[in-house]
């Protein structure tokens, strides 16, 4: 499948400025055609802008600006291989010209010459202009994407996220590349391993995506059965067990456990200390909650979970203003929070402050409906067909 974001370089604007570092023509004559020719250029008159170009070459044939900026004009037109010619020919004579190498790249790849690997990643490490420098990036990403060299794609991806993180293309294309490592890499272990604690781990994983907690819990159990010391089970599988019922007390001793035995075999983490937190509130021990949130929060302040945990418990306590820091920080640190949002506005209101609060309300509204949009898709890229009567089971094929 291919996932090539759209390039939507700034062409007319990329030969004047991709040249600016280029020797001035060698003759008065051949610099003035090249300023008519880039003020053509920049008015949108390729065909004007062309002829300048190439009567500055006529001039001077060796010229690195007149032949970028014709590379350029040619590019913007669709004749790749003329571009290509005239575009090395500028690098060649002046290196330096990282925009080039860069525009000279996609048009390798567009023509399938194994040149552009190396021209796109010495450009895409160059670059600094950020837009030019996304797009250098996409090339060379789907490059390696299409010949399945995920390991190369991978940190090209991460940069173009950190450089437009709010671009829905990249994050497509990037959804799609950390997908397929996953796949290959879960291959790769049932292959290795299928009978293996970490294959039964990985299938635990899966089921509690899929929302079946106790399916989960089942192989968690299996996992440790094949290793009692397996790092990390003993915390999921508590997850997975209080989650899938929170209220039942023998799932909550059984979480209790299983926490205990990740301190001993993981050590101290706030992951650890928040879950354990959740289940002394579930068992009506707030205090004793309390002082593992708190712990939670002296081991990682950053992490949310504890913040939300000390500021509910405060709040319950009839305790605002002590409750506020953390919620400001659980805002600060996870903006999409709509509970951190409700909670802050709930203290704001006790403190009498009801402009603050009357504004936190509305970002919680905010937040809430935009999760909402998000659950429903959600659901709908995890909607089951209905299974034809001869998919039924047996006694659900034979109900009336």
């Amino acid at each position: 499948m291919r996932i090539l974001v759209p390039v939507m370089l700034a062409l007319p604007m990329l030969a004047i400025f991709a040249v600016a570092a280029t020797a001035q023509a060698n003759s008065p004559a051949a610099s003035n055609h090249l300023r008519d020719g880039e003020t053509a250029l920049g008015a949108n008159h390729p065909v004007e802008a062309e002829r300048e170009f190439r009567a500055a070459l006529a001039i001077d044939p060796h010229n690195a600006r007149a032949l970028a900026d014709l590379g350029t004009v040619e590019w913007m037109r669709g004749d790749c291989p003329a571009s290509r010619q005239d575009l090395r020919a500028a690098l060649a004579a002046t290196p330096s010209l990282v925009k080039v190498e860069g525009l000279l790249g996609i048009c390798e790849k567009r023509l399938g010459d194994s040149a552009a690997e190396a021209h796109l990643q010495a450009a895409f490490t160059r670059l600094k202009e950020p837009k030019l420098r996304m797009e250098v990036g996409v090339e060379l990403g789907d490059l390696y994407y299409q010949r399945g060299d995920l390991d190369n794609a991978v940190p090209v991806v991460r940069e173009l996220v950190a450089l437009s993180p709010e671009n829905t293309d990249i994050l497509f294309f990037a959804q799609h590349v950390y997908q397929q490592m996953a796949d290959e890499t879960m291959n790769k272990l049932a292959l290795l391993a299928p009978g293996s604690a970490r294959m039964q781990q990985v299938i635990a994983e899966h089921l509690v995506n899929a929302g079946d907690l106790k399916g989960a819990a089942d192989h968690y159990r299996q996992a440790l059965q094949i290793d009692p010391s397996l790092p990390g089970a003993h915390f999921e599988l508590a997850e997975a067990v209080v989650e899938a019922a929170p209220h039942d007390s023998a799932a909550q001793a059984e979480g209790r456990n299983d926490l205990e035995a990740a301190l001993k075999l993981d050590g101290e983490s706030a992951r650890i200390e928040c879950e354990l937190a959740r289940v002394a509130d579930l068992e009506g021990q707030p205090d004793l909650a309390l002082a593992h949130y708190q712990r939670a929060y002296a081991l990682n302040p950053k992490e949310v979970e504890a913040q939300m945990g000390i500021s509910r418990i405060l709040l319950t306590k009839d305790k605002p203003q002590q409750a506020l820091r953390y919620l400001s920080e659980a805002v600060e640190q996870d903006p999409l929070n709509a509970e951190a949002h409700y909670h802050y506005a709930r203290a704001l209101k006790a403190l009498h402050r009801d402009e603050e609060a009357s504004r936190e309300m509305g970002m919680f509204e905010t937040v809430r409906r935009a999760q909402a949009k998000v659950i429903d898709l959600y659901r709908q890229m995890n909607k089951r067909p209905e299974l034809r009567d001869d998919e039924l089971p047996a006694a659900e094929a034979n109900e009336p």
